[in-house]
């Protein structure tokens, strides 16, 4: 079983359809998955038919002093979910005193992959390497830095640190663009977390959020739904194996 970890290097790089993708892909490859929301701006739900007026989840709980678990959800068999829950414009305004309850969801990914009902815990994590990010990376057994490959993203690179032990993965990459197809020669030359897979820009990625499903549920046979399967079975080979949750370690 694996904590894995998906985070934008900023913000609309499409990490949360990457993630409703994978979990998507995984479970059509066998695998039992769990997707969590960890960003405050709640979106994830919306990729898994969950009804805009939800405002159940795991943090909401937590702040209204109730049972986290409460909020998980069930997709498929083989699909559950655990929403953020929706914040109050004033919470939204100081997410910084939240800091203590992103620290739970750590203690949370720890306990949930002790209890091992899942095969896969993907986590949807807000972008930036900030304080109440760092629990939740230190929770993770890998990360996934999602990336375009652009201007914006590919000075970020070189000035924001990564997680230890992050891939970084192209999303969003188009076809007959000469700054795309420049940026990402250069990064396969100097970027060594670079994963051998790119997903390539498709309107079916944003139809599937129209149609509140994962990509693959959506539409299979896309592209970008393809070369996620291609992104799963790598997680499969690299990441399964993984048994010992970080910080568990005696």
């Amino acid at each position: 079983m694996a904590i894995l970890g998906l985070q934008g290097i900023r913000g609309g790089v499409g990490t949360t359809s990457i993630t409703a993708a994978l979990a998507w892909a995984l479970q059509s490859l066998g695998e039992t998955v769990l997707v969590v929301d960890a960003s405050p701006d709640n979106m994830l739900r919306l990729s898994f038919n969950v009804d805009f007026v939800h405002r159940d989840g795991w943090m909401r709980a937590l702040l209204d002093e109730k049972a986290w678990r409460d909020a998980g959800m069930r997709y498929t068999t083989q699909i559950d979910l655990l929403p953020f829950g929706q914040l109050t414009p004033a919470e939204q305004e100081n997410l910084y005193t939240l800091q203590a309850k992103w620290s739970q969801l750590g203690d949370i990914l720890r306990e949930l992959h002790e209890l091992g009902h899942y095969q896969w815990i993907l986590v949807d994590l807000p972008h930036g390497y900030l304080p109440y990010t760092q629990p939740l990376l230190e929770a993770c057994h890998h990360t996934l830095t999602i990336v375009n490959p652009d201007t914006n993203c590919h000075v970020r690179l070189h000035q924001q640190a990564l997680p230890a032990k992050a891939h970084v993965l192209i999303n969003d990459l188009r076809v007959g663009s000469q700054i795309q197809d420049d940026i990402y020669q250069i990064w396969l030359q100097s970027q060594r977390r670079l994963l051998p897979i790119a997903i390539h820009r498709d309107e079916a990625v944003a139809e599937s959020l129209g149609a509140k499903q994962p990509l693959g549920e959506y539409r299979s046979d896309a592209l970008a739904a393809e070369e996620v399967i291609t992104l799963a079975n790598w997680c499969l080979l690299h990441y399964a194996g993984v048994r010992t949750p970080v910080g568990s370690e005696t």
